[in-house]
Order: structure tokens, then sequence, then C-alpha cells
């Protein structure tokens, strides 16, 4: 049953409680002639009416872009500075974790935080925190204690910006949109995640180590963009009084919610199986006579079929639905890690990656939404929050966790791991679902 919303002065906060619709409204090849359409926010062009604010998704869209790039940017280039010091690479890891850490213990703040309709305002203060970070990493990078401060703040500020567009997701569209708006925020993601590498390839040329200080500048002009985009992003309407003094749910009360553990470790165990490809492909390639070039373009298959999945996400999740695509995707993903354990050539490899890439591309859209499909509403940006921190701590403790298995068992020891992982995940989340 469709359930009326209400639309407020100034943008609608819409939150509908109806979590069975999904839709085709939205889709990429539309968007921007939508954005930039004569039709007020909440018609289409063609008279149709549409739960999606395209004013609101726009500047979105270009934020999600930014702050990928930046991410990709400072993270290498951070690395890279550290090899200029000298440091050891014991420290490389520390660098690497003091992303992580803080974020551990202000996600749930945060959350609360933009619970209290603070959403567009927490994506001011990361955006602002940003270009204070990448001004230091270009300007007083020069040692380890800077580089650790740095880092700390570059993952606080990478925090507030995370948690605040995937709210603004949410707050942008509603029911029939929903699928559609998440789908096109992943796509502009994956734009930035493929443009800050390729800074990094065009200002390296062929030399060894790519001239640090010119990508910080880049960073920070990025960054500076990223900031100006945000304040396009109007803030919610104020709660009333009485919304405004509800109780807070508590953690483990949202923790217990049915089915919503289940879909948070999922979101752990694809965004850390993705990390985990990066990290040890590489190794697989160096241990059989694979070189760097086809490496990368491995790596490329994967992330142009995870770009094409993402495209046609809102329409294959409306043809096969929710439960049946969650399982089937990370079924997908764990096929794509379990044949590259296996001895085969290097063009079954392709076709591997090419699987993988491509449910994964959906595995990781549905980590996002089948949290929004499940919280309640009142507590949207603390299970958001969550989310964010149960990924963090992945990427902190299962990269350590990989590095014992690899010395015991070999780099196609992790593979399997990933592939039951993923593939015993998929089956959790599906049979855990209440499906009307």
């Amino acid at each position: 049953m469709f359930i009326p919303k209400r639309r407020a002065r100034g943008g609608a906060r819409v939150i509908d409680r109806d979590r069975n619709l999904t839709g085709g409204a939205g889709e990429v090849s539309t968007l921007f002639s939508r954005i930039f359409s004569a039709s007020p926010p909440g018609l289409e062009a063609g008279g149709r009416s549409s739960d999606i604010d395209y004013r609101l998704l726009a500047p979105l869209l270009l934020t999600s872009v930014t702050i990928q790039a930046v991410t990709a940017l400072v993270r290498v280039t951070t690395s890279y500075r550290a090899i200029e010091l000298h440091l050891p690479v014991v420290l490389l890891g520390v660098i690497s974790a003091v992303f992580a850490i803080l974020p551990i213990f202000l996600a749930v703040w945060v959350g609360r935080y933009m619970d209290r309709g603070n959403d567009a305002q927490a994506a001011w203060i990361g955006s602002g925190l940003l270009v204070l970070a990448c001004a230091g990493f270009r300007f007083f990078a020069n040692s380890v204690t800077a580089l650790l401060l740095l880092t700390a703040l570059f993952g606080i500020a990478h925090l507030f910006m995370m948690a605040s567009q995937q709210m603004l997701c949410i707050r942008c569209s509603g029911p029939r949109g929903r699928d559609s708006v998440f789908g096109n925020y992943l796509v502009a993601s994956a734009v930035g995640q493929g443009l800050g590498p390729y800074l990094i390839a065009w200002s390296a040329g062929s030399a060894m180590l790519p001239p640090t200080d010119t990508l910080f500048d880049f960073a920070l002009a990025i960054s500076v963009l990223s900031l100006l985009s945000s304040f396009a992003m109007r803030p919610a309407p104020k709660l009333a009084p009485h919304e405004a003094s509800k109780p807070v749910v508590p953690v483990r009360t949202l923790i217990r919610q049915s089915g919503l553990m289940a879909v948070l470790i999922a979101s752990v165990i694809t965004i850390t199986s993705q990390d985990l490809l990066t990290i040890y492909l590489p190794l697989l390639g160096a241990a059989n006579n694979i070189n760097a070039g086809d490496i990368g373009i491995l790596l490329t298959v994967r992330s142009v079929l995870a770009l094409i999945s993402r495209m046609g996400y809102a329409k294959v999740i409306r043809i096969v639905g929710r439960g049946p695509l969650t399982l089937a995707s990370m079924l997908g993903s764990g096929l794509g890690f379990a044949c590259l354990a296996l001895p085969i050539p290097l063009s079954a490899m392709y076709a591997a990656m090419a699987v993988m890439g491509f449910s994964l591309g959906i595995a990781t859209t549905l980590s996002l939404t089948n949290v929004v499909d499940l919280a309640s509403a009142e507590a949207m940006g603390t299970v958001m929050s969550l989310r964010i921190t149960g990924n963090r701590i992945g990427q902190v403790a299962v990269p350590f966790m990989a590095s014992l298995i690899a010395a015991a068992t070999g780099v196609g020891g992790i593979f399997v791991i990933i592939a039951l992982s993923l593939a015993v995940s998929g089956a959790t989340v599906h049979f855990s679902r209440d499906e009307p």
C-alpha cells in the first residue's frame, strides 16, 4: 500500500515507512536533464509524480565525486610522502590505521547529531575539516607526527562527509526513487574513485615516485570544490519540539533489531573484500608470474563492471527483489574470489574478475540500501554511522588477520576465506529478512 507523504516547506525531509516499493525513477541516463528541467521538485518533466528532489541530489552527487577523488589522492600520496621521509613499513601501517581508528569512537555521536535533522550541517563540517586537512598535507606534512595528526583529521572529515551523504540520499528521495538515488550516488563515487588514481598516474609519468606536493595541490583544490558544493545542500526543515525531544534509541536496541546485524556484517565483508583484493592481487600475480600491467587491467575490469552494474541497479532490484538480489550478488562475488584461488589461466581470471566486479558493484550498493530498508526513521543517522563504524573496524582488523592467513596458507587461502565469508553472509541476510 502506498502511503501519501506530506512535503515540508523548503524541501521535504521524507521518511516513508513503506519499505516494499522500489522503482525506476531517476535513472542515470536521464538524471542531469531532470536536475536542470523547469519542473518543480517532486514533478518529472513529463508531469508524472516523482519522489526524488533533484535540486538536492545534484550537489550531493558532485560532493560524492570530490570526496572520493580526494580520498584516493590523499591516501596514496601519504604513502609516497612516507617513502620520501624514509619511514619504516610499520609506520605506514600505523598511519593507515589512524585514518580508521578515531571515527570508530565518533561515529555514534555523529549519527545522533544527524538524527536531530543536521545532515546538511554535518556535510558542511566535514567539507571544512577536509579543506583544513588537505591544506595541512600540502604545507606541513614533513614529519611522521604531522602525517599522523593530519591523517586522523582527514579520517574525521571523511566520517562526517560519508555519513551525511548517506542521510542526504534518504532525504532527497521517497521509497520509489530511493534505490535509484543510491545507485546514482555510488556511480558518482565510482567516478571519483577513478579520478584520483588517474591524476596520480598522469602527474607521475614514468617516475618511480610521483610529485607529492603537486598531488596535495590537486587534493586541496578539489576539497575546496567539495566545500563549495556542500553549501548548495539546503538544511532539513527544523524538527518540531515534540520530535526533537523524543527519547534516544539505545545502540543495543538497534543492533537487536531483526535482520540488522546480519546486514551490518555483510556490509563489513563486502567493503573489506574489496580492500583485500587490491592489497593481495599483486601478490597473487607475483606468485603466478603475472606482470603488473595485467594486474592493473584486471583491477580495471572489476571497476568498470562494478560501475555498469550500479548504473542498472534500480531496474535490477525492481525485477529480482531485494532478498534474492542480495543472495545472488554475494554468491557471485564469492564465486569470483574462489576462482582466483584456483590455478586458472589469465583469460579465466579476466572472466572471474568480470563476474566479481558486476556482483560486488551490486552487493556494495545493497550494503547501503539494505540498512536503510531495515533502520527505523528516528535512528536512521545512528544506524548509518554504525555501518561506517563496522566498516572502519573491518578495515583495521581484517587486513591484519588476512596477513596471518597468507603466512600460513598463501594468498590463495585469503581468497578462499573471502569467498566463503561472502557466501555465508549473503545467505544469512537473505534468510534473516522478514519478506512480505
